[in-house]
């Protein structure tokens, strides 16, 4: 599959982020809002990468978990 593609589907996946992949071949995602303070609280990261799409999908899914365990 191709680098365009991948990228389109993990934003329709998270599409409250923004995804891009670096020159050097890592794969980014970074929130469109700012976190809360309680996103903060609980550990939640403003950007996130792996070295690969299925990595950032996990690291995103986390990020999930994250959100709502912050949110009361």
């Amino acid at each position: 599959m191709s680098f365009d593609r991948r990228l389109a589907e993990i934003a329709r996946e998270f599409p409250e982020w923004t995804i891009w992949r670096s020159d050097a071949g890592r794969w980014w995602a970074t929130r469109h809002r700012p976190l809360t303070s309680a996103q903060r609280a609980a550990g939640c990261a403003m950007t996130v990468d792996a070295d690969e799409p299925d990595g950032l999908r996990e690291q995103l899914r986390e990020q999930e978990e994250c959100d709502a365990a912050a949110d009361p």
